[in-house]
């Protein structure tokens, strides 16, 4: 797909991070933005920057676990802009389970699917509809993990469940599409290679009453920063993929209509290799047997 000047992008989880990131990519090539976030005052900031730089942005509190707030967004950017190419269903949350995945709260399990996974559904059935009406070219990505559609990621299973959730999703709308003969394209988008300093450590800061833990921690919350320091100090180096690598992996992988936006990586492509050659040889997943899970 081309993207060209006054092109209409949405993107949810737009606030910050990765989000953000390629909201400002898209606005670099002359797109309209729509930017969707739950936290009102970075979104706030986040458009008044964009705008500042020449975009036109419409911005909107929007909760993509709920149905409906997912369907006032789209409304919103039709009425606004009148059409939509590109939609990144890119929010997310980590669940901040503990234990053993047999001990996570309910609610953990609870509140990451409602945003990783029915936010990305709710995405999905809101825009793709009208964006195959439109007979227009659109494009639309999902954001998933490394730590759940490459390599399952034990020591986060909560967040590694939705993430593979969201590979098998995209590869399903992938074929709808495919079968309509539509003019949009799919992608599951797999940012890295390496770590990345987005808003995800601290998701608990935004976590609705109603997802709201039944008992508390048994260690604090960490920042980044203070995971990084404690990383450091036991003589690990930490390497981060800046943001802005991200998105321009993804304006690359709308261009080249890519399925799997994957950036290269030794790293992931052992992983891969390990989990391919486990299913093919019938043999029990030896490569999850080196993590620390205490």
């Amino acid at each position: 797909m081309r993207l060209t000047e006054g092109q209409v992008a949405v993107v949810t989880g737009a606030a910050s991070g990765i989000g953000l990131a390629m909201a400002r990519r898209f606005a670099a090539e002359g797109l309209h933005v729509v930017l969707a976030d739950v936290e009102e005052g970075a979104l706030e900031k986040a458009a008044r920057e964009l705008r500042e730089d020449g975009a036109r942005v419409h911005a909107r509190v929007v909760d993509v676990s709920e149905r409906a707030s997912v369907r006032e967004l789209a409304d919103a950017a039709y009425d606004t802009f009148g059409a939509v190419h590109v939609l990144c269903n890119n929010a997310g949350v980590g669940s901040g389970a503990e234990g053993r995945m047999w001990e996570h709260e309910v609610n953990d399990w609870k509140w990451a699917f409602a945003v990783n996974v029915w936010g990305v559904f709710h995405g999905i059935q809101a825009f793709v509809p009208r964006m195959i009406a439109s007979g227009e070219p659109g494009h639309v990505v999902n954001t998933s993990s490394a730590d759940g559609g490459i390599a399952p990621l034990p020591t986060a299973s909560v967040y590694a469940v939705t993430k593979a959730a969201v590979v098998t999703m995209t590869e399903s709308l992938y074929a709808h599409l495919k079968a309509e003969h539509a003019r949009v394209g799919a992608s599951v988008l797999f940012p890295g290679p390496h770590m990345l300093r987005t808003g995800l450590w601290e998701s608990h800061r935004n976590r609705p009453a109603r997802y709201a833990k039944e008992r508390p921690r048994k260690a604090p919350y960490r920042s980044l920063d203070q995971w990084e320091a404690a990383m450091r100090a036991a003589g690990q180096e930490i390497a981060f993929t800046p943001v802005e690598d991200v998105a321009e992996t993804v304006v690359d992988g709308i261009r080249a209509d890519r399925f799997w936006m994957l950036p290269p990586s030794e790293h992931s492509d052992r992983q891969i290799r390990a989990r391919s050659k486990s299913m093919l040889d019938r043999a029990n997943p030896s490569y999850l047997e080196n993590f620390i899970l205490d």
